[in-house]
């Protein structure tokens, strides 16, 4: 829902509709949503044009392009409003950056990579849609071996200014954030600058501020006492999202997420310090991960939830587009299975393990 909204005010006349209609259709969407996505299309009895865009979409566009008319590939900001330029007026389609499509020789076609663009010239959202998140930063310099953000936005992290997160901040009642580190805003997303991100929450305040909580989340090793101190001055969040992904020193070293254990417990002690509930993200399933590995997260998880933390859980789901795409998922331990299993009962943990 997030792209759509940073999508509609980029194509005037535009609406969100249930199901397909006569005239352009626009999808965005993820892995989760395609088979759905793919048999909605496929069963459209409708004079429409299709165009696909999204994470999934850009990964796999020839699998999409069964289905569709276009893929935009990446971001979509310039693509897309150059695409529906060109469509309308009949034009070469040939020309436009950043697409994949299919041409009379039903061959598929690809027509470049088109440039990443300046966050400041497109708004994050639609300013009728009062229910969003600001975009504050995109792209990620860790490879995690799992994860699409990279592959879609590149390793350069671009952030939104302060002056145009302030002036889309007036329309959000609760203001919060979208970015793959909230902590790393205005830095290069491996050593922070703490003053930017008080020049942020100042510039915000007295908002209703929400950072470094759920829909962002942090990495564990940007956690430090000055940033908590800050949050706890301008923001209203109690909580506190933390990517660990694994309780396992190896794990973390073959999905190269270029953080320790450690890192996590530390960051998980701060937040605690600070009056914070942290609320740790980990990932069962991954390629590779034996039992002894998902025991050593147990063993983390366990001990976040004594001392008050929450945990977020996923099974390993292999994504188009990333260096696990291929992987089979882990099985998961019985025993693990068992103790997440009455930690939810107990309302410690939430999400899908298994």
């Amino acid at each position: 829902m997030q792209s759509i909204a940073v999508l509609v005010p980029l194509v005037p006349g535009s609406d969100i509709v249930e199901q397909p209609c006569d005239g352009i259709m626009i999808y965005s969407f993820a892995s989760l949503q395609a088979p759905f996505i793919f048999r909605e299309v496929s069963q459209a009895r409708t004079g429409s044009i299709f165009i696909a865009g999204g994470p999934h979409p850009s990964a796999r566009p020839e699998e999409t392009l069964r289905f569709f008319d276009y893929v935009v590939i990446g971001e979509g900001e310039e693509t897309l409003p150059e695409l529906l330029d060109v469509i309308r007026n009949k034009g070469d389609i040939s020309s436009v950056k950043g697409i994949a499509y299919k041409n009379e020789a039903n061959n598929i076609v690809f027509t470049g990579k088109r440039n990443q663009i300046d966050l400041d010239k497109y708004p994050p959202f639609d300013c009728r849609i009062m229910h969003n998140t600001i975009e504050i930063t995109r792209g990620c310099p860790f490879s995690c071996a799992y994860c699409q953000t990279p592959q879609l936005f590149g390793h350069l992290l671009r952030h939104r200014s302060i002056d145009e997160i302030s002036k889309y901040a007036k329309y959000l009642r609760d203001i919060r954030f979208t970015s793959p580190n909230a902590f790393a805003y205005g830095s290069d997303g491996i050593h922070p600058r703490i003053e930017k991100i008080e020049s942020l929450l100042r510039a915000l305040s007295p908002g209703k501020i929400f950072f470094g909580t759920f829909p962002s989340e942090v990495r564990p090793e940007f956690i430090n006492d000055r940033i908590l101190e800050l949050i706890s001055d301008h923001c209203e969040n109690k909580t506190i999202n933390m990517g660990g992904q694994s309780g396992s020193q190896r794990i973390l070293e073959s999905i190269k997420r270029k953080h320790t254990v450690e890192d996590i417990i530390l960051g998980a002690e701060k937040c605690i310090d600070h009056g914070f509930t942290p609320v740790v993200d980990f990932i069962f399933g991954l390629p590779g991960e034996t039992e002894e590995d998902q025991l050593e997260t147990l063993k983390l998880i366990k001990w976040l939830t004594g001392k008050g933390g929450n945990v977020h859980s996923h099974y390993f789901m292999p994504l188009p587009g990333t260096p696990y795409e291929n992987d089979v998922p882990a099985p998961l331990s019985r025993q693990v299975g068992k103790v997440m299993g009455e930690l939810a009962l107990l309302g410690r943990t939430t999400g899908v393990w298994s």
